[in-house]
């Protein structure tokens, strides 16, 4: 006798700036779900946060996968609630395993999985230490720079910061002192380039500074270097494994948001060409850089690697990388062997391992 399927809660949109890229994975992961076997292992109860925090049912989420953006107003019940988490909406209680497909703050920094822990329920991808030292930069660099891999030379700071004009020209000078031209400006806590500046000059770090602490508290300054943009994915409970490399490309000065996201800015190269030497060292540094942090689950590692010189620096963890129909995660995994339907299905059986 076949038997019942494990109800999954699908989790996706999130009040950050990552909101619409969430929507998106989701509708990828969603459709993963749905094929093959998965659709008798599987039964979907859809939740949507949206911007404001709140979270709804099933019959919102679905319109909101279906539609492909958020509800307006007049699509959802009034008077609405107050923001924020007010409690698990209907049919949410059936839940056996929770599948976040959350890009950002409030979904991948820790704070919905130490919900779940709470709940006492399993859940898809990184735990709470994994999850929120990963989201934040200045946190991350730190664990991996103790790890030993090799980083990028890097600022980090705080907005207040610039809030005085002599702190603020003390600031700039220690970053021109320790950086040179061009570099990036980053919030700690943002994803998808999300207020990120490539800086060329003073006037220009000024102006990507204060974008970036009009976003968070916590910015980071790296150095600009010429390479190659490299990313390899990591898949597993206790025992993790990785794809192979694949490779960026586009037609723009940097990586941005708009860059990421429109159909043809750009290209990727799966399997990246590359030394074999090369691509063992990256798979062998993503599973160490998972360990540093404390991450299990599924991430996404990047990486900048330089020609001329041979040299790798490690960019970066995502641990709930971009799942929609141009993500590296997905195709990865495709080019390693790993379909969409038995993707989806591995990240769920490794849940609570």
């Amino acid at each position: 006798m076949a038997s019942s399927p494990t109800n999954v809660g699908v989790v996706f949109g999130g009040c950050s700036g990552e909101h619409a890229v969430s929507i998106r994975s989701a509708q990828t992961v969603v459709h993963g779900l749905n094929l093959g076997a998965n659709r008798q292992r599987y039964q979907l109860v859809l939740i949507y946060i949206d911007r404001d925090g709140r979270w709804w049912g099933h019959d919102i989420a679905e319109k909101v996968l279906t539609n492909g953006y958020p509800p307006t107003g007049s699509d959802l019940p009034q008077p609405l609630p107050g923001p924020g988490f007010r409690g698990l909406p209907a049919g949410a209680d059936s839940v056996s395993i929770w599948y976040p497909v959350l890009h950002g703050p409030n979904g991948e920094d820790g704070t919905i999985q130490g919900l779940f822990e709470l709940m006492q329920q399993p859940y898809v991808g990184a735990g709470v230490l994994g999850s929120a030292v990963s989201m934040d930069k200045q946190a991350m660099k730190a664990a991996l720079a103790g790890a030993g891999l090799a980083l990028v030379p890097y600022v980090c700071t705080q907005a207040e910061e610039l809030s005085v004009a002599a702190h603020r020209e003390a600031l700039l000078n220690r970053i021109e002192a320790e950086l040179s031209y061009p570099c990036f400006v980053k919030p700690a806590n943002l994803g998808s380039s999300v207020g990120i500046s490539k800086v060329q000059n003073r006037d220009e770090l000024l102006q990507g500074l204060s974008l970036a602490a009009s976003l968070d508290s916590r910015l980071v300054v790296e150095q600009g270097v010429q390479a190659r943009e490299l990313e390899c994915a990591v898949l597993g409970g206790t025992a993790l494994r990785a794809s192979v490399v694949g490779e960026v490309r586009f037609d723009a000065d940097w990586y941005d948001y708009d860059t990421k996201y429109t159909e043809g800015r750009s290209t990727t190269l799966i399997p990246a060409p590359l030394p074999e030497a090369v691509v063992e060292t990256i798979r062998s540094q993503s599973i160490q850089a998972c360990a540093a942090v404390g991450v299990t689950g599924m991430a996404r590692v990047d990486f900048f690697y330089d020609d001329s010189s041979g040299r790798v620096w490690l960019n970066e963890i995502n641990t709930l990388p971009g799942f929609t129909n141009q993500s590296m995660y997905p195709m990865l995994w495709e080019a390693s062997g790993v379909t969409l339907e038995q993707l989806v299905h591995e990240l769920l059986e490794s849940a609570g391992q």
